[in-house]
């Protein structure tokens, strides 16, 4: 069978890779075409059609600068589909781009298999009435998604995470700290895989933690950019340590993080590190989402409690003053004792491991294979 995965950023493209990995488990002979990152390269063993690091844009104006970037992705995307002829087509969250694909797909025939509901839930709900119309099949890695979705018609199964397959089978390096030159213990930092939210994010975390000594700060480094990227950000390069696709040996060493919001706030929570939920973006864009969102909380491990167990400083809230303080709060124990109870009855929430097979078992179910 013929598979064509469309990802957008570094949480579908380490989503897309489990997915890959477990079709290729039932599907031995299954040919692969994707849009995506390193990581689904590597199941693959042949690069992306477009390597997500090309359309990666963050924030209302980024998108209204980047709209002819856009267009011509999406004919490109569009054209590769006719002309490969998939037997179906899977779009990985990233809903701006993947609800205009799932709609052309359909209208050519193709069966579409939607893996992570676009966030409908929060924002734009029309767009569940969409997804009713534009696709087979809905694969919901959150477990409150199939009781939201469902009186809009839509055919939605609850899969489990893939991230907790990955984190319930993880080990850490135990020669982790020692092998990155770490002494003292440690605080971690998250800011993001994306250019613009690193470059507003990224400073006010390293300012709230510098003030720390006794603490070494680690940065989880986005795998789309390099060492240097990162370099010009730092007050201190001696005391400040960058760190590569082993973001989860970072989180379970760390006795604190500053987190951006979005995949890696779940997977800190799961890996049972203490968090504060960062996110800033442009005024405007802002300014819009505040006007449109219709949720109370924006991580995930809030969202699926359903309370708030981890701080979220958005925006204005989001200053070295106020971190700072959060940050005291978890090394001291008074913040993080019950954000561990929290994780836990989350881990709960989040069901038994093997999400990527049932997602692969539900795919393989649409194609009678």
């Amino acid at each position: 069978m013929k598979y064509y995965l469309i990802a957008g950023e570094a949480s579908g493209d380490l989503q897309g890779a489990e997915l890959m990995r477990a079709i290729k488990k039932r599907d031995p002979g299954a040919e692969f075409r994707f849009w995506g990152g390193d990581l689904m390269a590597d199941v693959a063993g042949f690069p992306p059609v477009v390597h997500q690091k090309e359309r990666s844009f963050m924030g209302l104006w980024e998108v209204i600068r980047h709209l002819g970037a856009i267009r011509r992705h999406l004919r490109l995307c569009e054209q590769d589909l006719t002309d490969w002829k998939p037997d179906i087509v899977i779009p990985i969250d990233h809903p701006g781009f993947n609800m205009r694909i799932s709609r052309y797909a359909k209208k050519k025939g193709f069966i579409v298999v939607y893996f992570i509901a676009p966030k409908a839930w929060a924002w734009k709900r029309k767009r569940a009435y969409a997804l009713a119309r534009e696709t087979d099949l809905v694969l919901s890695i959150l477990p409150f998604e199939p009781n939201f979705f469902k009186p809009y018609g839509v055919n939605i199964r609850y899969v489990g995470n893939p991230l907790w397959d990955k984190i319930s089978s993880f080990q850490a390096d135990k020669d982790f700290k020692k092998k990155h030159g770490i002494s003292k213990p440690l605080i971690a930092l998250l800011p993001g895989s994306r250019n613009q939210e690193i470059r507003r994010i990224l400073p006010d975390m390293l300012q709230a933690a510098w003030r720390f000594d006794q603490y070494d700060i680690a940065i989880a480094c986005a795998p789309d950019f390099t060492a240097d990227f990162y370099q010009g950000f730092l007050p201190d390069k001696h005391r400040v340590h960058l760190i590569s696709r082993d973001t989860y040996s970072l989180l379970s060493c760390a006795q604190a993080a500053l987190v951006t919001s979005g995949t890696a706030t779940l997977e800190a929570a799961l890996l049972l590190c203490p968090q504060v939920v960062c996110y800033k973006t442009s005024a405007l864009t802002y300014r819009v989402a505040r006007f449109f969102l219709r949720i109370r909380y924006i991580s995930l491990v809030n969202l699926i409690l359903n309370k708030a167990a981890v701080p979220e400083r958005i925006q204005d809230s989001m200053d070295p003053k106020t971190l700072e303080q959060d940050l005291k709060g978890l090394l001291n124990g008074t913040l993080s004792a019950k954000q561990l109870l929290d994780y836990q009855e989350l881990r709960v929430m989040m069901g038994a491991s093997g999400a990527a097979d049932r997602a692969a078992a539900e795919i393989s179910a649409v194609l009678h294979v």
